[in-house]
């Protein structure tokens, strides 16, 4: 999906950027299932914007993983999937150590597991399942929702370089008050980088919380993405609910 420089994307101009494809962007998005009901409230404004939002950071990763590679022609240019300390640029990574609040809003819950890809949750008893396939994992209840995309890559891809680049976005988000946490998270021995967005100005807008990871799966090479969110004004009181949902992840990599 990546080519010349100087690519249009809808209405603004990318300057010194790989081209981006819009043919093969459109035909993904095309094929990408997207949950076909309503949940009450949110549900209908988040059916497109997390894969659209996902399939722009992997062109943004991409670019400057070939700047960096091309810096470093001397020297390899395959990294592992597994994620490292050398991926957080040395940086600590946390473990999941739930509170009291986090336990109990999902002590009556439900485990779920996405059989196919090796990876598992505890939910709140009440969610329901949504999309599901290879590639694509939705659960949701009462406005709430967990949304988890699997994005293969080439074998060579340099995935260290790549989370590198997606803590950076964060980080320049952060700095302009879009995003108000970001840390590297450890769950189940996968290291990742997670952030959470700032309160929206309106209460009826999504707000996300999100961990991205890359790993080994199936001789295939995965971008992993998950984004829990709910509307704005809810999130403060459902965020024991999604902390207690991500840092109950088991995943194989």
């Amino acid at each position: 999906m990546c080519g010349a420089k100087g690519a249009r994307v809808g209405s603004g101009l990318i300057r010194n950027q790989p081209f981006i494809d819009t043919r093969a962007l459109i035909t993904v998005i095309r094929r990408l299932p997207f949950e076909s009901q309503k949940d009450k409230g949110t549900g209908d404004s988040m059916k497109n914007l997390p894969v659209i939002i996902l399939l722009v950071m992997v062109v943004a990763a991409c670019n400057l993983s070939s700047k960096l590679k091309s810096n470093n022609s001397g020297s390899s240019s395959s990294s592992s999937p597994a994620s490292t300390s050398e991926d957080a640029g040395g940086e600590a990574a946390e473990k999941p150590n739930p509170t009291a609040a986090q336990t109990a809003a999902l002590a009556n819950g439900q485990d779920i597991k996405w059989e196919e890809q090796g990876i598992s949750w505890r939910v709140p008893a009440n969610w329901k399942k949504g999309n599901v396939d290879r590639n694509t994992f939705q659960y949701g209840g009462d406005g709430a929702f967990l949304i988890v995309s699997i994005s293969p890559m080439a074998d060579d891809f340099p995935t260290g370089i790549s989370l590198k680049a997606f803590a950076e976005g964060a980080r320049t988000r952060k700095k302009n008050g879009e995003v108000d946490e970001i840390k590297w998270l450890e769950l189940d021995g996968a290291r990742g980088i997670e952030f959470r967005e700032s309160k929206p100005q309106m209460d009826g807008d999504i707000r996300r919380l999100q961990w991205m990871t890359y790993r080994k799966y199936a001789n295939q090479v995965q971008l992993v993405n998950f984004i829990l969110s709910t509307s704005g004004g809810k999130f403060d009181s459902r965020a024991d609910e999604l902390y207690g949902i991500l840092y109950s992840t088991k995943i194989v990599h």
